[in-house]
């Protein structure tokens, strides 16, 4: 039976990338071994310990979403204990709340990038430009905006524009 699970895990900063990411590649490989998948990797970088671990003041932090046997867990807590860069990890079990909260948003992002995939595919069949012919054959109208506002009003029931605040006040 496979279970939402969190881990959290403490590297040392004094390990190289390439030494972090063998370990996280090794908790990869054991999670596809025994049928489980990791949902979401979350690499907070260097931060300050709350207190010193192995006289270090920070540690890399590094969080994983999963979805695991109990099994699994027990043999990535094995490894993860051995391993001299880890100075602390912890395995614990998602809140069911938080993980359905995750999923529908998940579910949601996804529906909403197919909507606009789809949308992306019908937006250049629908927005044809017209051919020269076409476009010289209708009329063009030129305005000017300076004959449109010297010119008196001839409907008696339109309103006077006001074009400024103080011209609002008095009217």
């Amino acid at each position: 039976m496979s279970r939402d699970y969190e881990l959290g895990v403490v590297f040392s900063p004094e390990a190289s990338e390439e030494e972090t990411r063998s370990v996280l590649d090794r908790i990869e490989q054991i999670v596809a071994k025994h049928e489980g998948h990791i949902v979401k990797v979350n690499q907070w970088g260097r931060r300050r310990l709350a207190y010193p671990i192995d006289r270090h003041r920070d540690g890399i932090y590094v969080f994983l979403d999963m979805v695991l046997t109990p099994e699994t867990v027990i043999e990535i807590e094995r490894t993860l204990k051995v391993s001299e860069i880890v100075l602390r990890e912890m395995v614990r079990k998602r809140d069911p709340k938080a993980v359905q909260k995750e999923r529908e948003e998940r579910e949601a992002r996804a529906a909403a990038a197919a909507a606009a995939a789809e949308a992306a595919e019908k937006a250049p069949e629908a927005t044809e430009t017209p051919s020269a012919e076409e476009a010289s054959a209708e009329p063009v109208a030129e305005e000017n905006p300076a004959e449109e506002a010297a010119a008196p009003a001839t409907d008696e029931t339109a309103a006077p524009v006001a074009t400024s605040n103080e011209e609002q006040v008095q009217a």
